[in-house]
């Protein structure tokens, strides 16, 4: 393969090995296969192309300073999937055989794992779609599930460097009935403009207040958000937000620490309290924020003065990439390693 220059990899797409493969047909889920095209026979007419029936996940594995491979909790994006197959009638993968089949894709692509020590890893896209070809809303009756992997570098160009967000009032990512608590396609093409015109006005990433009052703060882009004030780390509690694997570690991580941990509602004037904030989510792990601006109101909360994430971010960064690294023990078993 053309050589990779492991520090200097960008958040994309990079050709590997193998993917796998598996079809649900006459009611049941068939044999993982291992498959060596990229692209997919889909029929015009698919479901997922006219309904948005489709879900993915996102995960990483890592090589250690041992050299073992590790995944990072494998079993919390199979369970977040079935959720999601729950929410919009998509038949479930057994945990079993969505942690099998992560596994064989990781093992066949093992040669695009990132060396230890680049900041970089493995990024795991499993995705599941109707293929039924049909004209009419209601579920498909046949589905492919695809897991492709590529090797990344950080989400942000500056990796863990604090970053400027913008709070949106002109847009919504989802609804506090809808499907925000899926990870679904629709929730990401929601917010593709917002995004933009917060990239165009020199920000890192759009902020989301709540659909139906515009008085508490949601997501920021497509990462959860946390604050962090009086030895107490705080999220947001909401109907319409994706629960996030990378916060449900912190959180953990936090009360080991001997912080308590709120998840509930904040309204936006609390972001005034905080001593510091991030974004969390499997791409970035944390973005802390330097400071979020409310256009309308005319108003800028401040996280840091100096361009610095905080001590307690980086105490939890450093925790949680240490646990997925093979650097720090894992007692709360939350690694996979490949034999």
């Amino acid at each position: 393969m053309k050589e990779i220059d492991w520090k200097n990899l960008s958040f994309g797409y990079i050709k590997t090995d193998y993917n796998v493969r598996c079809y649900y047909r006459d009611g049941k889920w068939g044999a993982l296969e291992l498959c060596s095209e990229e692209t997919i026979n889909l029929h015009m007419a698919a479901v997922c192309l006219h309904y948005g029936q489709e879900a993915f996940e996102g995960l990483k594995a890592f090589r250690g300073k041992d050299g073992k491979i590790r995944i990072f909790r494998p079993e919390e994006n199979a369970a977040r999937l079935q959720s999601t197959c729950r929410g919009i009638l998509m038949p479930e993968l057994s945990t079993e055989k969505f942690v099998e089949a992560v596994k064989m894709v990781v093992k066949a692509n093992e040669r695009f794992i990132p060396p230890y020590g680049t900041g970089a890893s493995l990024y795991i896209r499993p995705l599941l779609i109707g293929t039924s070809a049909q004209v009419g809303v209601h579920p498909s009756e046949d589905y492919l599930f695809v897991i492709f992997v590529t090797p990344v570098g950080p989400y942000f160009k500056g990796g863990f460097a604090t970053n400027p967000y913008v709070i949106t009032r002109d847009y919504d990512r989802s609804a506090p009935l809808g499907t925000g608590i899926y990870k679904v396609g629709g929730n990401y093409a929601a917010s593709l403009k917002a995004n933009k015109l917060a990239h165009d006005a020199g920000y890192s990433c759009e902020f989301y207040l709540d659909a139906k009052e515009k008085k508490y703060i949601d997501e920021c882009g497509a990462a959860n958000f946390f604050g962090i004030k009086n030895n107490t780390y705080v999220t947001p509690k909401s109907t319409s937000i994706l629960p996030s694997v990378t916060n449900k570690s912190l959180m953990q991580l936090a009360e080991d620490m001997g912080l308590k941990v709120e998840r509930r509602q904040i309204p936006e004037e609390e972001l005034e309290t905080f001593e510091e904030a991030g974004a969390c989510g499997t791409a970035a792990v944390i973005s802390p924020i330097e400071r979020i601006d409310d256009p309308e109101k005319n108003k800028s909360y401040v996280f840091s003065k100096d361009g610095k994430p905080g001590p307690i971010s980086t105490k939890l960064f450093k925790k949680l990439q240490g646990i997925q690294l093979g650097d720090e023990p894992d007692i709360h078993n939350w690694v996979t390693i490949i034999d």
